[in-house]
């Protein structure tokens, strides 16, 4: 590694380097910008692809197109409908007759019982989700809607696709400005310089246009799914990982500028000593992000690829280009705190070097307290009730389409709109379409007669209950159970509802399956690193109970302060994802360095010298990351929400305590053990002073 640093830092090649970026960029710059229009954000690129309702729409093409959905419009006038209200929704219907998305025969107008009420679907053909938006305003011009009287809502799959298409509008540049101005302002504050900031922004823009780039090749070429949850969460990663991974390095350098004249120099040792802990970090993360291959949720699956590559990039950028800007610009860039060969290293009197004084004096009861206060908060978990969440708490604020299904509901059956669908050999279809009916909570006389082609029968039946309702869920087990015993009927039951229950089981399985691999990659990757047994099993530990505490207090700001009934069923996955794989990326910062420092001065004075080297800098790192993270909850999405404050806290916390003060404890309980079974373990300590010694030393490193 200390040649590939020095040719990287050569004082000809580095402009060779950044000459490479430069082209890479104008080259894969367009490409960047196609992958908006790549995201597939169809109903079966989220879902499992083996459960029973995505069989159902895959199978069901026959009779509904996959690019057709049902807007349900309604009309109801409080009191009573009149004879004006008859002939205006008449009118109405005529002209969504020559709606341009019409995708077939308009049914309806359906009367509700009280009279107060019509439903009327209109089939619309959809070729991306953004067209809804047009579909429901076309639909409420020509349609009635009477301030004073007749009111008219659109609601059904339609109304709901414009909602989100309206919610997550611009999502990519809302997210990247976002992003990019939390760094910068983070930057400013942590450099304090008016010029420095922009070299690593410069550097995390460039690794986010070639990482998107890359994302829509793969798209296109290598059949990965993108959709728009994955491409937002890759903006975040790549600006909130890669501006910690600058951090870490620009210290360094700064570091190593204070011992070397030569500025080429001090960014090859820089390079050379810093990089081994960014380089374990990216795997780190790139390891646990494509362990979501093994989920059955196919959004959580596509998400594993897409970051795995925007981490990938970033560290190729990190590790080539920034080096290649910092030593082009030279010292000036630090300017008003320029740092100059032989001066006085800030962190030998800085707030960690005291800070890891005074856990020195009792690390023992110092971690076994902090263990005992985030257990406590991981209690909060029980509150947290991630078993998914209904259309109407998916979001802040209340949407038109949820108005609407709020009084469909009033005034017809609790799931008109979104039918329990299933498909049956069409030699049963009558023996099927009598076990549908009989079924309790399906409305008898909903239930539709079988429409056959290819010798498949397709039939629909209106549930009782609302469609995202426990209720709701029960009955769609009763259907299957019920169509699945008639064993000539080879039926599949789908639909909207069964959908949202195939998506919680299939989260739940993924969480049981993915979070044990996803700690097991994880802590391979530090045996080799630390290359110990001991320590990494103890930063799993850590972790572990980090995530635990973070999710904990989370479960109880949601429910208690921003009053959100409930949680994704993928919640608890992407946050373990987000905060293992990134918040051991501190632990691997300090770790690396403490290890490096004890086969120096021993292990007990190296793991105070590396809390004082990387305190600064983690902390700066942790701000950076928990600001980009927050920057989800500029969505109205709840879930997005959810994640941005849930791997904001925990980053914080990892920053802030675990890293900080319950791993520095534990080292300095453990002793050199920690680095069992390796020969640092067996060496001894220097006898502990009577008085705290300075803990960093100003002995050059080696290159």
């Amino acid at each position: 590694m200390a040649k590939v640093a020095g040719w990287i830092t050569h004082r000809y090649v580095k402009y060779v380097v950044i000459a490479f970026w430069l082209g890479v960029v104008a080259l894969l710059g367009p490409l960047a910008g196609k992958l908006t229009a790549a995201q597939d954000n169809e109903a079966a690129s989220w879902l499992p692809k083996d459960a029973e309702s995505t069989q159902v729409l895959e199978r069901a093409e026959a009779f509904v197109p996959a690019d057709t959905a049902p807007a349900v419009v309604v009309l109801e006038r409080p009191g009573g409908l009149t004879p004006d209200d008859e002939a205006a929704i008449a009118s109405d219907i005529e002209e969504w007759g020559a709606l341009e998305h019409l995708a077939g025969d308009i049914v309806g107008p359906v009367p509700s019982a009280d009279g107060e009420a019509v439903q009327v679907i209109v089939p619309i053909t959809l070729t991306d989700w953004d067209e809804s938006i047009g579909v429901v305003e076309a639909l409420k011009a020509t349609g009635d809607d009477d301030p004073d009287g007749l009111h008219l809502y659109v609601t059904g799959p339609v109304g709901g696709a414009a909602d989100s298409a309206k919610a997550f509008e611009g999502i990519d540049s809302t997210l990247l400005y976002a992003a990019a101005l939390v760094v910068i302002v983070i930057l400013l504050l942590t450099y304090r310089s008016p010029v420095l900031w922009l070299l690593p922004v410069i550097s995390a823009g460039i690794a986010l246009t070639v990482a998107q780039a890359v994302v829509y090749l793969l798209a296109e070429y290598a059949d990965l799914t993108v959709n728009a949850q994955s491409a937002g969460i890759l903006t975040v990663l790549v600006f909130g990982a890669g501006t910690d991974y600058a951090l870490l390095l620009t210290a360094r350098y700064r570091e190593e500028l204070r011992k070397h004249t030569d500025r080429h120099e001090a960014m090859a040792v820089a390079l050379h000593r810093a990089s081994p802990a960014i380089v374990a970090s990216g795997a780190t993360v790139t390891a646990g992000m494509l362990c979501l291959l093994f989920a059955t949720m196919s959004s959580t699956a596509g998400l594993g690829p897409v970051a795995a590559a925007g981490i990938v990039v970033c560290l190729l950028v990190m590790l080539t280009l920034l080096p290649a800007l910092l030593v082009v610009a030279g010292r000036w860039v630090f300017w008003p705190r320029v740092p100059h060969a032989g001066d006085a290293e800030p962190t030998e009197h800085g707030f960690w070097a005291r800070a890891g004084e005074r856990i020195a004096v009792h690390p023992r009861g110092t971690w076994l307290g902090t263990a005992v206060v985030l257990a406590v908060a991981a209690l909060g978990v029980l509150q947290l009730g991630a078993t998914g969440l209904s259309t109407e708490e998916s979001f802040r604020g209340e949407q038109p389409s949820i108005v609407g299904e709020k009084v469909l509901s009033a005034h017809f059956p609790g799931g008109a709109g979104s039918p329990v669908v299933v498909l049956a050999d069409a030699s049963a279809a009558d023996e099927v379409r009598s076990t549908l009916a009989a079924v309790e909570g399906i409305d008898a006389a909903s239930v539709t007669d079988p429409a056959v082609v290819g010798g498949i029968a397709y039939l629909e039946g209106t549930l009782t209950d609302e469609p995202d309702s426990d209720a709701a869920f029960d009955t769609v087990d009763r259907v299957r159970d019920a169509v699945h015993a008639l064993p000539a009927a080879d039926a599949i039951v789908g639909g909207e509802t069964a959908t949202n229950l195939d998506v919680q089981r299939a989260s739940a399985r993924d969480n049981a399956v993915i979070i044990p691999i996803i700690l097991l990659a994880v802590l391979l990757i530090l045996v080799m690193l630390l290359r110990a047994i001991v320590a990494p099993l103890v930063l799993m530990g850590t972790v572990v109970l980090s995530f635990g505490a973070a999710i904990g207090v989370s479960a109880l700001v949601f429910r208690h302060v921003f009053g959100f009934a409930g949680a994704d069923s993928s919640f608890p996955l992407f946050v373990f994802v987000f905060l293992v794989a990134l918040g051991i990326d501190y632990n691997i910062f300090l770790m690396t360095r403490v290890r490096e420092e004890a086969a120096r001065i021993g292990h007990r004075r190296g793991s105070l010298v590396g809390l004082a080297a990387t305190g600064g800098v983690i902390t700066s790192a942790g701000l950076v990351l928990a600001g980009t993270f927050l920057v989800l909850g500029t969505l109205p999405a709840v879930s997005f929400a959810e994640i941005g404050f849930a791997v904001a806290f925990g980053v914080l916390l990892d920053t802030l305590v675990v890293r900080s003060v319950l791993v520095t404890a534990l080292n300095l309980d453990i002793g050199p053990r920690m680095w069992w079974p390796s020969a640092l373990a067996r060496r001894s300590d220097p006898p502990i002073e009577t008085e705290p010694a300075r803990v960093v030393e100003r002995v050059p490193a080696p290159v």
